[in-house]
């Protein structure tokens, strides 16, 4: 049996097959699949894995922020792409809509998975803001959730930092990329940010993908923000020493969620600041615990092992109803 789980991520579409007991993932830059057919994405997921289309049992797609439904179902009955609009925080490149198109369009068995917002299940006060995490990072807990731990915290920390809060199976709560911590790239809106939107200077999504640690930095990229940290340039240094101590606070902040449940729970890592070990050192010595850590393709991998487990027969993924059948 085939089950694939597609990862929207920030620079590119990630990909992974779980057949029996072995896994296999591969990836799209967001840019290369927006220049690509519909029918030209199905052909390279079936070249990269070795199988056909048909043989597919079932899909596990995330698209954007996934704030337009709440639970897990056929990717044919969402509205629109699952939305309440295409406007927010974000890149957009084409990448994502044309693999979600190419998915929903081809006939194989497809789920979409939810984002998390005021429509979820979560804790009550989590809902204050209007948007928790985008679909993906649910594919992170449930492989977290699939290797054997039921309460933790799981930051993800790439261009943006997102972390999550699971207590007995269930995402309880989540701190979106826009609210606190900062990623390379994005981050919340400070006071001279909010000025520059009022004056018209920029957008406020601009304002946000401009708000990251690099602007501390002459680097352009993360890719030469890590090699200059290799070479233990200081503007490096301090631009991933600001991310580390925030993305610790941020999982404190997650921590005394959980202790209202009666747990504080493992702390993971993810993402590919997250993997970066000097990142991972400063995070343990300010949390004063180990940290797990995974790497880029978890998401992917969960997504898979979401799909597997709902053409099951599971009713719900991590607190998230499933009406799929």
């Amino acid at each position: 049996m085939a089950f694939i789980g597609i990862d929207h991520g920030t620079t590119a579409m990630r990909f992974a097959l779980i057949e029996g007991e072995n896994t296999h993932t591969f990836e799209l830059e967001r840019a290369e699949a927006a220049a690509m057919s519909e029918n030209e994405i199905l052909t390279s997921l079936e070249e990269h894995f070795g199988i056909q289309r048909e043989t597919i049992d079932l899909i596990a797609l995330t698209y954007s922020m996934g704030d337009g439904f709440s639970t897990i179902k056929d990717v044919r009955n969402l509205k629109g792409r699952g939305l309440k609009s295409i406007e927010g925080a974000g890149k957009k490149t084409g990448g994502g809509t044309r693999v979600f198109d190419a998915i929903r369009n081809s006939g194989i068995p497809a789920i979409a998975i939810p984002g998390l917002h005021t429509e979820s299940k979560v804790d009550s006060r989590m809902k204050v803001f209007s948007h928790l995490t985008s679909p993906e990072k649910l594919g992170i807990a449930y492989h977290i959730l699939c290797l054997g731990y039921n309460n933790f915290v799981v930051s993800d920390i790439s261009s943006n930092t997102v972390t999550l809060a699971v207590v007995d199976g269930k995402v309880i709560g989540a701190i979106d990329a826009c609210i606190f911590a900062p990623g390379v790239h994005h981050g919340p809106l400070d006071l001279q940010a909010i000025r520059d939107v009022d004056y018209g200077h920029c957008t406020a999504n601009q304002a946000f993908m401009e708000a990251g640690a690099l602007k501390m930095t002459p680097y352009k990229d993360r890719e030469e923000l890590f090699l200059a940290a290799e070479k233990e340039e200081s503007p490096a240094l301090l631009a991933l020493d600001t991310i580390s101590l925030f993305a610790a606070m941020e999982i404190a902040s997650m921590q005394l969620l959980l202790k209202d449940y009666g747990t504080i729970g493992e702390v993971f890592l993810a993402g590919s600041v997250g993997e970066f070990e000097y990142v991972q050192k400063k995070i343990r010595a300010h949390l004063g615990q180990e940290c797990q850590c995974l790497g880029k393709w978890h998401a992917a991998i969960g997504c898979a092992e979401i799909a597997r487990d709902v053409f099951a027969g599971e009713k719900e993924i991590l607190g998230v109803e499933v009406n799929y059948s």
